[in-house]
């Protein structure tokens, strides 16, 4: 039997109720059987500058999404040659996990710089994208291939905006899972 497993790429750093949120809709209003949260070491097309070590961001993602076998984390990208490109990462799972049906779920700001992607045809070609809004990037589905468009609530929080508070004392339990909130208060991370 096939297992649809969608594939929720991000540096998740960190993880925050923006991303739980788009992952609890995609697995309880979608057909797939499953989510995995695929943590990435490096997007090629951003700076690595502040981004929190993997092991630190995979501890945090642990944390988020405990007890709830709907999700799991994969960090198959530590392991691959850096900087990580999505299609290696696709062709690794398929070939370890071929009973797996993978979907990519994509924002819709990242359907901007898709032709970017290595070898984005392919994956076009390839895989179905589910697609959620994100705020200030409309678009039409009809010019997409593969693609099924998803209305999942809309949150204008970020990682960058979440790292700044942090950084800047604010307090902002609410916007993390509350076991991620309290590992990283207790640990510091994001104070420099």
């Amino acid at each position: 039997m096939t297992m649809k497993t969608g594939l929720f790429f991000g540096s998740f750093n960190p993880i925050h109720i923006g991303h739980m949120a788009i992952a609890n809709y995609m697995i309880e209003f979608t057909d797939l059987d499953q989510l995995w949260f695929v943590i990435s070491p490096q997007n090629p097309l951003k700076k690595k500058s502040s981004l929190l070590e993997d092991h630190k961001r995979r501890s945090l993602l642990e944390i988020a999404i405990e007890k709830d076998d709907r999700f799991r984390v994969c960090d198959i990208e530590f392991r691959l040659p850096k900087p990580s490109y999505t299609i290696d990462t696709l062709t690794y799972l398929a070939e370890l996990h071929p009973k797996n049906e993978f979907i990519l779920i994509m924002g819709s700001d990242g359907l901007s710089t898709f032709p970017k992607w290595k070898n984005y045809r392919v994956i076009e070609e390839n895989y179905v994208r589910y697609i959620y809004p994100r705020p200030g990037y409309p678009f039409k589905a009809e010019d997409y291939t593969h693609v099924k468009v998803f209305d999942a609530p809309q949150m204008e929080i970020s990682s960058t905006f979440i790292r700044q508070a942090l950084h800047s004392k604010h307090d902002i339990r609410h916007f993390l899972p509350p076991g991620v909130f309290n590992y990283i208060t207790q640990m510091h991370y994001y104070k420099t």
